[in-house]
């Protein structure tokens, strides 16, 4: 993949992840995890690591989901690739909470899979569309 396409492929991505994820936060899960786990919860959030979280899992996305997408030319390679690759990222996070932590609910467990599989699905063809020939 050239490094322009690339470049095209991870802002679209990455734009996408932070824009609709700030929002889920914002108005849906916030309230949700702090009634759930929130004695889990710092007080003010450790923003390094969710920054590196915040860059690394664009590329990710673009690597898994929007080049095979790119090279098959079909969007729904995108959207399949990207919600699995979601499904699993977000699962393997929530199902190891769900293993360890007191508190950690089912509902958690379904809502963060989902999440992530529709999230990843929606970035990764933000990121087609936009390097998309």
């Amino acid at each position: 993949m050239a490094c322009v396409r690339f470049f095209k492929a991870y802002l679209g991505t990455a734009i996408a992840f932070l824009i609709v994820d700030a929002i889920w936060i914002a108005l849906f899960v916030g309230n949700h995890y702090q009634n759930t786990v929130g004695h889990l919860l710092l007080a003010t959030p450790n923003f390094l690591p969710a920054g590196l979280f915040y860059l690394a899992y664009p590329a990710g996305i673009v690597l898994f989901a929007v080049q095979p997408a790119l090279i098959s030319q079909h969007i729904r390679t995108a959207l399949i690739n990207g919600a699995a690759l979601g499904a699993i990222a977000y699962g393997t996070f929530s199902l190891t909470n769900f293993s360890v932590l007191k508190g950690w609910t089912t509902g958690l467990v379904v809502s963060d899979i989902s999440w992530g599989g529709f999230l990843t699905a929606l970035c990764a063809c933000c990121g087609y569309l936009l390097a998309r020939d």
